[in-house]
Order: structure tokens, then C-alpha cells, then sequence
């Protein structure tokens, strides 16, 4: 099988926000094949698509009402066929978003369903009788607040929903279900599809006695440790891969939330055959307070040395046994920059050196539409976002339990809200940032004409041509996929220092996080004698001369 994916760089693309081709304000299949040269000059070897299934859009795609046909506002099964067709000319292969946890509440399998016990479908979800008292069957909560099960009428049973009411969780333990999902991927692999994300796929397996999480304080449902890896998780996913992913050689990503770099082996070591790579949560939730009532909106400060220390045992775990996916932002977690940087005075400086030190690492990184000019989070007012979870968290946290003071919740959205990724892309300084001629389904961050993609293209120095070339230093140096990785400095409070070693090569990547000139005392003794260049986010680079802000380089040793 071959494993492409080790040498190639993923670019996610969310469709409703990157390019509008009929100025109706959604982006759209047309309009992401208009922008396929765009993508070409970057260099991107795959992209990854979210959903564009037909579905009700309660949750932006993520409620698939049915998956063989697309959605009227993203364009037509022909449109599909053409992208993939057009990205394929271009050496660029699709990866489209399996969401196989859960479907609409639309989906005829679910309408069928809630008619009766009787139902030939009825249990393709997972039904429960209420308790005594009427009331749930256990205190599962759903992740966009609330209980995980809601009350349908016609069965006088609850169904189970991890997130909105509208996307009732799919029983797994069914092989009918099973056989379902298999055959729909089977559908697209036959139009030409390479691969496959899969959306919260830690999570398809269900703790089928259903018990009740120990109590919390401030908490009447809760989200824990039962809500992913149930016991027959690897048993599915490796069911999958024998019937449709190893048939096809489909490159996989899992989605695993509540997944550790050990967990992780499980995902992605060959010798089990499940999937290629996972993505992990651990990283990107570093500034969350664990078990808050709150939960994601509840914030304390970031450490820089704790991200060292998450990254760092990804990489020690998994070599040898399993693969990385690497990445920063996507369409549920904000700008990188505005969340753990500087994104005004240090904004291309700072793009560039989480990029350094990202795409230094073994693993497949991934970069989300507009990362690759810098786009920055939104300071919207709280009525301007369209996310479900922020609205809500707003109605539980703010308006119900009175846990969270409006100002605080703001700052968190701010910081953290899904929709700081999800403002149409920014392709020039004209109406609505090029996005579309009408007007857009959320409004287009007010930094547009500063933040660009017709700017950075005028800009040899640009984000956009940083990352062009880190692109190519993966493509042509076997030391980025092959070489072991080991950090230093790693208490130090700025400094992301690392070596990649491969055979007689040796690569030190060098980031100064912060916004103070850093002295470089402690990174002498590991220094090269003699050394040349691979990548600057300078001009000029001499690793014996204090750090300016946000500094990042890659220096290779020389004999």
C-alpha cells in the first residue's frame, strides 16, 4: 500500500466559508475548483473537504441527512465529481469527511426509526426507556450542553444524541448500521475519492449498560471518560478497514477525542490495521480548566512549556508504532496566532514560527484555509456568531446556571468560539473579501483589507510563500518524515528548541516564542560548528546572536 501520505502536506478547506461561485454568500463546490491554481502554487498534496452531504445545517454539515447526495447550496453530485476530477489533473487528491457517529434527525433511517419499536430501523440509533420519574435514562450530557438524550413521543422512549438533538447517535452494535456506513464510503472511493477524516470516530462505541457518571458539583449532565474508546471501538474500526479502507488503500485521520499519545498506538500502529493517523485534543485544550461546569469556555492562562510537553511525547510515542498528524487550527478551533501569539504587531513573524515548528516534526501536517496568510481571530458582538455551540453554551452558561458572567463568555468566544475559523475566506481587499458578490453567511473578518490572499501573493516575504516552501523542504527531505526527534530547553518558558537527526543529517528547529529579545546562552551547546540555512522567518539568521521577537529557523549541520 502505498503511503503518500508520509511526504505530503493536507490542506482543510470548509466549504460554506472559502469561495463563492454564484454570489448567493456559500461557498461552494464551483468555487472551490475555481480556486484549485491557488492551491496548486502552494503545493498541497490532498485536500480534506468537511462535509458537504445533503443535511438541515443545524450543525454546519456535521447533521447528514443523506450521504450520497450533496447539499443544494454546495452544488450537485456532478459538481463532486468534476472537483474530484479537476484536483485529480492537478496531482491534488480529495479526502472527504466521514461523520459516521451520528446522522440528522432528517435522515430517513432516523424518521423511520422514531415511528415505532417494530420498525425495521429501529434500532439503527440507540433508544432507551425513560427512568421512574419520566426522566433520562442516565446523566450523559451532550457536548453542546444539556442531557445526550431527548424524549420522542411516539416510541415514549429517549434517543441518545452526543451532540445537537437534531443528530441522534447511530447504533454501532448493529451490523446492519455498519454495513451502511461501508457501503456509502464504498460509493464515493468508486467516484474517485482517496480518503477519509473521520469525524469523532473515538466515539461510535457505546458503553451499552448505559451507567451514570459519578456526581460533579454545578453539573446535572455530564460529559466524561464514557463518551469515547467504548469496548468495541478498535474491534469496528478494524471491521472497516478490512471491508472498505484496505480494499481501496484510503488514507485515514481519525478524529479521537479523549485520546493520549498512548491511546493513540491503538489508532495507528500498522500491525493492528485501523487508520493511518488520529488527531489529538491534548494540545489544543491546554488552556481549558479541566472538568469546569463551564467546560470550554472556562479559561486559565496558557503554558508554553506544557504545548512542548504534549507535542514532544506525540512524537517519542508514536515512532516507530504509529504516525502524527500534525496540526494547529481547523474549522473547531480558533487562529493560532490571536489565541497563543501575537497577532497584530508580530502577526507574519509569529505565523511563520508556529509553522517552523509544526511542520519540522514527523507527521502529516495540515494546514486550515487561511492559515497559510495569517488570518486572525474575530471580535464579534456575541449576535453576530452563527455557531450551535456558542449559542448554547450562551443560553446554559450565561442566561440558565448563571455560571459564567456574559463579559467572560465573550472573552471566551473570542479566544476559543469555532466561528474565529469559520469567517469566509479573505482572497483580496475588495466587497466581502472576494468571498462572494453578495453578501456573506457570516460576516468577513473587519482585518481583510490588511489580511489577504492578493496581498501575500505580491509579497515575497509573505506567510504564503513561508509555507510554500516548508511544503517543499517535506516533499524533497526524507529527514522531516524519517528523522528522530529531540527536544531541548524543554522548561524553558520561550524557546522551542528540537533536533531531527536521519543517518549522517542533523536539523535543529529554533522558535522564540515571545514577544522580548531572548538571550541564547543555554541553546549554545547546541549549536553546530558549522551549519548552513533551510528556512528563516528573517532575513538573516546567526543562532549565537540573541533571539528577536517570535525568531524561528530551521539550520542544517555542516561538515
Amino acid at each position: 500500500m502505498s503511503e503518500w501520505w508520509k511526504d505530503a502536506v493536507i490542506y482543510q478547506i470548509y466549504p460554506r466559508s472559502y469561495n463563492d461561485s454564484n454570489g448567493d454568500g456559500w461557498g461552494d463546490l464551483n468555487g472551490i475548483i475555481e480556486k484549485l491554481d491557488y492551491l496548486k502554487v502552494l503545493g498541497v498534496d490532498a485536500l480534506w473537504i468537511s462535509p458537504v452531504y445533503d443535511s438541515p445545517q443545524d450543525d454546519n454539515g456535521y447533521d447528514i441527512r443523506d450521504y450520497r447526495k450533496i447539499y443544494d447550496r454546495f452544488g450537485s453530485n456532478d459538481d463532486m465529481e468534476r472537483l474530484i476530477h479537476e484536483a485529480h489533473q492537478r496531482g491534488i487528491k480529495i479526502i472527504m469527511d466521514l461523520v459516521a457517529n451520528h446522522t440528522s434527525d432528517e435522515h430517513y433511517w432516523f424518521q423511520e426509526s422514531r415511528k415505532s419499536k417494530a420498525n425495521p430501523y429501529s434500532d439503527y440509533y440507540i433508544w432507551k426507556d425513560p427512568k421512574p420519574d419520566g426522566s433520562p435514562p442516565n446523566n450523559w450530557g451532550s457536548h453542546f450542553g444539556g442531557s445526550a438524550w431527548e424524549y420522542a413521543p411516539e416510541r415514549d422512549q429517549y434517543y441518545l444524541h452526543f451532540y445537537t438533538r437534531k443528530q441522534p447517535d447511530l447504533n454501532w452494535e448493529n451490523e446492519m448500521v455498519r454495513q451502511e456506513i461501508y457501503d456509502l464510503m464504498q460509493f464515493w472511493v468508486d467516484k474517485g475519492v482517496d480518503g477519509w477524516r473521520m469525524d469523532v470516530i473515538a466515539e461510535i462505541s457505546k458503553y451499552t449498560d448505559f451507567p451514570d457518571y459519578p456526581p460533579q458539583p454545578g453539573k446535572a449532565f455530564i460529559v466524561g471518560s464514557m463518551h469515547q474508546n467504548g469496548p468495541r471501538l478498535h474491534e469496528f474500526i478494524q471491521e472497516m478497514n478490512r471491508k472498505v479502507l484496505a480494499p481501496n488503500e484510503s488514507m485515514t485521520v481519525g478524529e479521537a477525542p479523549g485520546s493520549n499519545a498512548e491511546l493513540a498506538k491503538l489508532f495507528t500502529d500498522p500491525e493492528r490495521h485501523e487508520l493511518n493517523m488520529i488527531f489529538t485534543f491534548e494540545h489544543v485544550e491546554l488552556d481549558r480548566v479541566p472538568n469546569s461546569p463551564n467546560r470550554k469556555w472556562a479559561l486559565r492562562p496558557f503554558q508554553f512549556t506544557e504545548l512542548k510537553r504534549v507535542l514532544s511525547e506525540w512524537q517519542d510515542t508514536l515512532r516507530g508504532c504509529g504516525w502524527n498528524a500534525l496540526y494547529f487550527e481547523n474549522h473547531d478551533r480558533p487562529r493560532i496566532i490571536s489565541r497563543w501569539g501575537n497577532d497584530t504587531n508580530y502577526r507574519k513573524e509569529c505565523a511563520k514560527a508556529f509553522a517552523t515548528v509544526l511542520h519540522g516534526m514527523q507527521g502529516t501536517p495540515y494546514v486550515y484555509q487561511g492559515e497559510e496568510i495569517g488570518m486572525v481571530n474575530s471580535h464579534y458582538d456575541l449576535d453576530e456568531y452563527d455557531d450551535v455551540e456558542i449559542k448554547n453554551a450562551y443560553k446554559a452558561y450565561v442566561l440558565k446556571n448563571k455560571s459564567i458572567s456574559e463579559a467572560a463568555f465573550k472573552k471566551a468566544v473570542w479566544q476559543v468560539g469555532r466561528d474565529n475559523a469559520r469567517t469566509p475566506m479573505q482572497w483580496n481587499a475588495g466587497h466581502e473579501a472576494g468571498f462572494t458578490s453578495g453578501e456573506a453567511w457570516l460576516k468577513v473578518n473587519p482585518r481583510y483589507p490588511e489580511i489577504n490572499v492578493e496581498e501575500a501573493l505580491s509579497d515575497p516575504n509573505s506567510i504564503f510563500y513561508y509555507y510554500k516552501k516548508l511544503i517543499e523542504l517535506r516533499h524533497k527531505e526524507a529527514i522531516l518524515s524519517e528523522g528522530t526527534y529531540q527536544l531541548f530547553l524543554a522548561d524553558d518558558p520561550h524557546l522551542f528548541v528540537y533536533e531531527r537527526t536521519y543517518g549522517d543529517e542533523k536539523w535543529l528547529i529554533v522558535a522564540n516564542f515571545s514577544e522580548e529579545t531572548v538571550e541564547t546562552d543555554e541553546l549554545k551547546p547546541f549549536l553546530y560548528d558549522r551549519w548552513d540555512r533551510v528556512i528563516s522567518n528573517y532575513a538573516t539568521v546567526d543562532p549565537h546572536q540573541p533571539l528577536r521577537p517570535y525568531e524561528a529557523f530551521i539550520i542544517r549541520k555542516t561538515i
